[in-house]
């Protein structure tokens, strides 16, 4: 589906657009609420249902993890029975593996453990050159690269895979795909005009991708530099929530801007961790945060931006970007 068209209103008008050209429409399902991801289900009628994780985002209306786990898992609970259905599920989400129990879908299990139905090791981060990794699947291994960024790029490459086996697709056309992919998601590598290279990550945020974006920060050279904003809809998680980041932040990073009031908790639970006082600064305004790295950046740096959409930080990295 286009951009984030996940709703009642969004993924009706994807359907609508199809014709007869297509073959398969892949669907993101949007969740806040117990009975949103079914009265989706009853308009898409999906025989294939993905489960990638349960985070902490959408707490404040469903007030715990285990009330988000349910309402995703009406999903599964909509797919038709083996063979026509099959729900694709995240073996490392202990939330997760149970749905298996609620389908009468074929459950095929993906992740990091061995027990799964596919499943990666040696993963190595090449940096901004993507990941090499080895792949399991009935009985077989294959030594891969993909040109996504990151560690924990691994998940979403092992959800298309799965996807792609169960759709029958060669494992030929499977490492063409992945070798060729032209999607980056929802980060976007740009430069300043000092050299630094900057990491937007705005899109959104939430506990498990900021310290995701943090892990890629550190596995790339250079001075790290992390503009960090607020998460918001975290409910009771709200506070452990922000100072997990902040922890992470003090182990990684060189230097933290926090943008606007949430990220205050971000900056005192890393000051809390042993991050020195001198590397934070607290800002509230996108103008004070282009000036201060306008003047203080140098070539080699890092910056990583991330924060809730609603900062629109992206709007930050767009005035210190040069074209390339």
């Amino acid at each position: 589906n286009p951009g984030n068209y996940n709703n009642e209103i969004g993924l009706p008008l994807t359907l609508l657009r199809l014709g007869p050209g297509y073959q398969r429409v892949v669907l993101e399902m949007g969740f806040y609420e117990p009975g949103d991801i079914k009265l989706l289900c009853d308009i898409a009628k999906p025989q294939m249902g993905i489960m990638t994780n349960i985070g902490t985002v959408h707490a404040s209306r469903s007030h715990t993890q285990e009330a988000i786990a349910q309402g995703k898992s009406e999903l599964i609970q909509a797919l038709p029975d083996s063979p026509v259905g099959t729900a694709i599920l995240n073996i490392d989400d202990p939330l997760i593996v149970p749905m298996a129990q609620l389908t009468s879908a074929n459950a095929f299990f993906y992740g990091l453990n061995n027990q799964a139905d596919l499943w990666a090791d040696e993963i190595e981060s090449q940096g901004l050159n993507g990941i090499r990794f080895r792949i399991h699947y009935m009985g077989e291994s294959f030594n891969l690269q993909a040109p996504l960024i990151g560690h924990h790029s691994i998940h979403t490459i092992l959800r298309a895979v799965a996807a792609a086996l169960v759709e029958g697709l060669t494992w030929g056309e499977i490492v063409f795909g992945l070798q060729h992919a032209s999607s980056q998601l929802r980060l976007v590598a740009a430069h300043t005009r000092q050299g630094a290279l900057m990491l937007d990550d705005s899109y959104n945020a939430s506990p498990e991708s900021m310290l995701a974006a943090l892990n890629l920060l550190q596995e790339l050279p250079g001075r790290k530099i992390a503009v960090l904003g607020g998460m918001n809809e975290l409910g009771q998680y709200e506070a452990i929530g922000h100072q997990k980041v902040g922890v992470r932040v003090a182990q990684v990073a060189d230097r933290l801007i926090a943008y606007q009031q949430n990220a205050r908790m971000i900056s005192s639970a890393a000051l809390n961790a042993g991050f020195p006082a001198r590397a934070i600064e607290n800002l509230d305004d996108p103008e004070s945060v282009i000036s201060t790295l306008e003047s203080t950046l140098k070539k080699g740096d890092v910056v990583l931006f991330k924060g809730a959409h609603s900062l629109r930080m992206d709007k930050i990295v767009q005035a210190l970007e040069i074209e390339e």
